[in-house]
């Protein structure tokens, strides 16, 4: 059975991620370190009480839909109602519509819990937190008083609507459509699918944040707009009204994550109401609907980062815990009575060391870029450029290498259980089928690797990602000043995945900057990989370093040396591939035809 790992996650944020400094320096206000470990026992007691003993529930049942209703797994309905109870909706909510507003960094540490125990139930309030934050910048005074505070709370939850059957990741081409009303109304009408969470028997209402073209709206991205649309009308006095012109028509039957209820909605059939098309009203300006949704999907995409963090975690402890008790074989060195138990195998112990390498290099940089936009928030002028340039960058970073990680050290998992993770009983294959959409959803991790070469990289002309490479200098520096045995070859390994990186980049910047941009999206997605390799390398450098005073230094410092001199070196052939692999691709695409 999952267990949060509350110190590890409170190591990272304060000793990795930057928490601790940024306690020291006043930066998250009256924030202290006790309420810091605080919430995240309480977050990790929960996630191991409460939603992890449902997770198996949630995916053997899934969610039915019986008479145009959604029935969700059982206890699931008082599981949400529990979590809301707790106050967890509104960790970061502003406090004005009853949010507690604290850092990004307490947030995405407690989903991770709340994932690694139910990715599928953690699903709701994600959506829900986004559609907060998105309304919270962008929806009118009037919109923000009817519908924030329920939300906040978690009395409504809310979705996100951008998908359509022709129209996946470009949005440019959607067809709902909307209609102006002459009293500051739109009617809506369209059919969106995938969406998560659309209908469900967790709350009353439920709030659509859709994305809809006007008639007169330009072509392509530059004509969307985004409209709220609830479920039911709300009176004037905040009752819930007549049900909106909106429903969901089915229910996609998945790989994994079961227990979430993934929509089809259709909007504007006439269905409910008096007259066609489900109510809507404008969030932001017309035809800038895109630029609001992105305040919502910037922050998702981290946010799916630590679902990738969440499962691997997960994983992790289940195969170490198998690994523990099945014995077969006797191990090399094996002095003990009868079998050895399969960890003490040198192949096994390899695979287990690489699925905490990957978990917690994953977790190190999903945490670092949380706390890059507390600090982009706690700053201003050219500081908060600074870490909002950081955010920028590791938010692809995160998103991608995360949940690559997670489908990864999910089927490595399955591996160290043998023909038994093979078998759904012992619950080793819900993590690689829950993992698998992650790697797909919120952008896929291919969208994620050209958005990090021809947008991330070229901010400040490069210089961000540039000093970014020097600051880990600094840290393979430090481990060859600190002169500890422990880390063996650990300096020279990082030394060269460094250097891997910084030629990568430099090849990357000036191949978009000279046009060829064919040439530098070829080894985009191989780039990604690297950096997210050479950052778990460097992090967990960094965290070896670390003084934490929990006596786990020596465990640390020799995990960060395994995946020095076991991981590292691939980075080279990475870097092969983004500098030298155009070529063959162009040629072999003939194969394609």
């Amino acid at each position: 059975m999952y267990k949060a790992p509350v110190d590890e996650i409170a190591f990272t944020l304060k000793h990795v991620a930057g928490m601790g400094e940024a306690l020291d320096s006043g930066a998250l206000g009256d924030l202290g370190e006790d309420l810091v470990d605080a919430i995240l026992s309480e977050a990790g007691r929960f996630a191991t009480d409460e939603v992890a003993p449902l997770g198996d529930v949630g995916d053997k049942q899934g969610s039915r839909l019986v008479d145009g209703k959604v029935e969700t797994p059982d206890g699931w309905r008082d599981l949400y109602h529990n979590w809301i109870a707790g106050g967890w909706n509104g960790l970061t909510a502003p406090e004005e519509f009853g949010g507690q507003k604290l850092p990004h960094m307490l947030h995405v540490a407690a989903m991770e819990m709340w994932n690694a125990g139910s990715m599928a139930f953690a699903l709701g309030p994600t959506l829900t937190m986004g559609a907060v934050e998105a309304l919270e910048k962008h929806g009118s005074e009037a919109l923000k008083a009817t519908y924030l505070p329920k939300m906040v709370s978690g009395e409504w939850t809310g979705t996100m609507n951008l998908t359509e059957p022709h129209a996946g990741s470009d949005l440019g081409v959607l067809k709902t459509r909307a209609e102006r009303r002459d009293d500051g109304t739109y009617r809506i009408f369209g059919q969106k699918i995938f969406i998560t969470w659309g209908e469900h028997d967790f709350t009353d209402n439920i709030v659509h944040l859709v994305l809809a073209r006007l008639p007169d709206a330009p072509a392509g991205t530059r004509g969307i707009s985004l409209f709220l649309v609830p479920k039911f009308l709300v009176n004037a006095d905040g009752s819930l009204g007549e049900r909106n012109d909106l429903f969901c028509h089915s229910l996609e039957h998945k790989l994994g994550i079961h227990g979430s209820p993934t929509c089809t909605m259709i909007y504007g059939d006439g269905r409910f109401g008096t007259e066609k098309g489900a109510i809507g009203y404008l969030i932001g300006e017309e035809n800038r609907g895109l630029a609001c949704m992105f305040t919502m999907m910037n922050n998702a995409r981290l946010a799916v980062g630590m679902q990738g963090v969440a499962i691997a975690d997960a994983a992790t402890q289940k195969a170490i815990a198998f690994a523990r008790e099945r014995t077969q074989g006797k191990a090399p060195g094996w002095t003990g009575q009868g079998m050895s138990p399969i960890i003490e195998h040198p192949d096994v112990a390899r695979t287990l060391l690489t699925m905490k390498a990957l978990t917690q290099g994953s977790r190190a940089i999903s945490y670092a870029c949380a706390h890059a936009v507390d600090m982009g928030h706690a700053v201003e002028g050219e500081k908060a450029k600074f870490w909002q340039e950081r955010s920028s960058l590791l938010t692809p970073i995160a998103k991608s290498f995360s949940t690559d990680a997670g489908v990864d050290v999910a089927s490595m998992g399955i591996q160290v259980h043998g023909g038994m993770g093979f078998i759904e009983e012992t619950g080793a294959a819900r993590y690689l089928r829950d993992a698998r959409i992650a790697p797909i959803y919120e952008g896929t991790n291919g969208i994620q690797a050209i958005d990090l070469v021809t947008r991330k990289l070229p901010l400040s002309d490069g210089a961000h990602v540039r000093g970014f490479i020097a600051e880990l200098r600094a840290i393979a520096e430090a481990v060859r000043a600190s002169n500890r045995d422990g880390f063996g070859e650990t300096a020279a390994r990082l030394d060269a995945s460094l250097d891997d990186l910084a030629a990568a980049t430099e090849w990357l910047i000036a191949a978009v900057a000279g046009g060829k941009l064919a040439e530098a999206l070829a080894g985009a997605t191989a780039y990604q990989r690297l950096f997210g390799l050479a950052l778990t390398g460097a992090y967990l450098a960094k965290g070896g370093l670390a003084e934490a005073g929990d006596g786990r230094e020596n465990q640390r410092i020799a995990l960060c040396r395994f995946t020095a001199e076991n991981l590292l070196a691939e980075t080279a052939a990475l870097k092969d591939r983004v500098v030298n692999g155009a070529d063959s691709l162009a040629v072999a695409r003939a194969v394609l035809a």
